[in-house]
């Protein structure tokens, strides 16, 4: 995919961290076309400019708790086929999961874990096109959150590691592809880990993986 195209919309009260993301996603090909320091800003610049791409920190002003999250779900409301990833230092569980099931074209990335820039934007390219990436840490507290009994116990170590490539928005192409595994092996692996986790099978990758997120974060 050319990102040449890709139009970004980018919100983040750290100016320093903003500009530093607009420089390294405009040398990545990536056309950003509008910066803002809170919600408000970023919603009347996604209805502005309408861009592609929007990239949103989760704590912003005023009160930096769950503004960023907030703005991200109106975002989703009003353009459904605008990509939006949720980039913090923070995972914030519960409204988390509510972005992620709002439908493909979504991620939740935390900024401590991008360490690889060509990883980073092949993610966002993914996005883009369709996929829903969780970042692992959040799967991970979600399960957490789950106390003693973690629902991953039923899987294997194998079925474990294709779910985490589930979770990063992988197709089942890209997971064989990084196992070193058949496709249709892959498969096997999916349909066995919907069955133990007691989910209905689909053909979409993004919608089982919000179903195992939403599964997850159950109470």
């Amino acid at each position: 995919m050319s990102t040449s195209a890709t139009r970004v919309v980018l919100a983040d009260d750290e100016v320093l961290m903003r500009e530093g993301l607009a420089g390294l996603l405009e040398r990545s090909g990536f056309e950003v076309v509008g910066q803002s320091g809170n919600a408000s800003e970023l919603i009347d610049a996604v209805r502005e400019l309408r861009p592609d791409l929007v990239i949103v920190d989760i704590r912003m002003p005023p009160t930096h708790t769950t503004e960023g999250l907030e703005a991200a779900e109106a975002i989703r409301a009003e353009f459904p086929d605008t990509a939006v990833v949720a980039l913090s230092a923070h995972v914030q569980v519960e409204r988390a999961t509510a972005l992620l099931a709002s439908g493909a074209r979504t991620g939740y990335l935390l900024k401590s874990r991008v360490t690889d820039v060509e990883d980073f934007v092949d993610t966002l390219e993914r996005i883009v096109k369709g996929a829903s990436v969780v970042d692992p840490a959040l799967v991970q507290e979600l399960v957490a959150a789950r106390g003693e009994r973690d629902p991953l116990d039923v899987l294997s170590p194998r079925e474990r590691e294709v779910l985490a490539l589930m979770a990063e928005g992988r197709s089942n192409a890209g997971i064989a592809h990084t196992l070193w595994i058949t496709e249709s092996t892959v498969e096997k692996h999916v349909h066995a880990i919907l069955r133990k986790l007691r989910l209905p099978a689909g053909e979409d990758d993004q919608r089982r993986v919000l179903a195992v997120v939403t599964y997850l974060n159950a109470r």
